[in-house]
């Protein structure tokens, strides 16, 4: 199983339309969705679980596709130790 990172998403952008976007490369095992606390707009990011040849055939087909009039970045999220930015937690 392996986790994608979405990134560039519309505000208005809901848990179903991801799964939809997400549907015709595999099963979406499970979806999280960014949210803001007070409107309950997305705030841009989701992450999306699925098999790890569905993931991949979703990362070649999704990355840089414009969805709701935006480019969407998709990759496989990387392990919080890989991740830009912040500072170690030693």
């Amino acid at each position: 199983m392996l986790t994608l990172f979405v990134g560039n998403l519309s505000p208005d952008t809901r848990e179903a339309d991801l799964r939809e976007l997400f549907a015709p490369y595999g099963t979406v095992r499970g979806l999280k969705l960014a949210t803001d606390v007070f409107s309950g707009k997305c705030r841009g990011i989701g992450f999306v679980d699925m098999e790890g040849h569905e993931a991949r055939a979703a990362i070649a087909g999704l990355n840089g596709k414009t969805f709701k009039d935006r480019s969407l970045k998709v990759a496989q999220e990387r392990p919080e130790a890989q991740r830009r930015g912040g500072r170690s937690r030693r």
